[in-house]
């Protein structure tokens, strides 16, 4: 058993009083809570008593999905018999300046961190988004994308490297500039697919958690679609629903089958 980490000592002022409950007194995470979810849309009033509600829905979500994500991890790790650390910590991240997002990465210890911006808290509208975006960033980390896409980079890059290397005349500046196209290049020639993969198993977390992955993934429809662009990182919204409606439908199936 262990506390939901919110970094009250990085937090502005506004959003670290406002957190101040949660800071003070951790939720665990043994099982997830029977209370209902609280709502993060828009109250009558704009500003303070609004982040409070989205500080609220973050902590909820948060407390409800990281166990889950731990226990996935734990049995995809067994089952593929691949080494995972899996002892996740979710953070709110106001130090960024890279705007709405969410991302998974590794502290010192090699743990994962998934965070989630305080411009991305601001868009949300409830505390299914909130939980949907937490379990596709933990499926990322569970299913070794952020060492895969390395990988990948790394293979295209000594490809690009080989072939500019064969030319007739390839100075050096032109050999360097190969291998960082072609390491950007394979980073992004498989990022559609490691999104899709994570929208699949994000959709399995977040509704063994107890939310609604489809209202969770309405989130998309509100930003702009990246459509199919051939250099894009994120498929086009069309598809990750499609990928999130066909998961939900067999995982309700499996349910009601057992």
């Amino acid at each position: 058993m262990k506390a939901i980490r919110v970094r009250c000592g990085l937090l502005t002022v506004l959003f670290a009083t406002l957190l101040l409950a949660a800071c003070g007194a951790p939720q665990t995470t043994s099982a997830p809570s029977t209370s209902p979810k609280p709502s993060t849309s828009a109250s009558a009033g704009a500003g303070q008593p609004d982040l409070a509600l989205r500080a609220q829905g973050f902590v909820y979500a948060a407390s409800n999905i990281e166990p889950v994500a731990e226990a996935v991890c734990r049995d995809y790790a067994a089952k593929q018999n691949v080494p995972r650390n899996c002892n996740f910590r979710i953070v709110i991240d106001d130090q960024s300046d890279i705007g709405a997002n969410a991302y998974q990465t590794l502290d010192a210890n090699g743990n994962p961190i998934i965070a989630l911006t305080v411009d991305l808290l601001l868009m949300v509208a409830n505390s299914d988004e909130i939980a949907f975006i937490l379990a596709h960033e933990a499926s990322h980390h569970i299913l070794g994308h952020l060492q895969q896409r390395d990988l990948d980079a790394a293979r295209a890059s000594a490809v690009a490297q080989r072939i500019a290397g064969s030319l007739p005349i390839a100075p050096e500046g032109a050999l360097r500039n190969a291998a960082e196209i072609g390491a950007a290049y394979g980073a992004l020639r498989y990022s559609k697919d490691y999104e899709l993969q994570a929208d699949s198993l994000g959709t399995v977390i977040a509704a063994e958690a107890g939310f609604d992955p489809l209202r969770g993934a309405a989130f998309f429809f509100r930003i702009p679609d990246p459509g199919n662009q051939i250099l894009g990182s994120h498929p086009a919204n069309a598809e990750r629903l499609s990928v999130i409606r066909t998961t939900y439908r067999d995982y309700v199936a499996q349910k009601a089958g057992s």
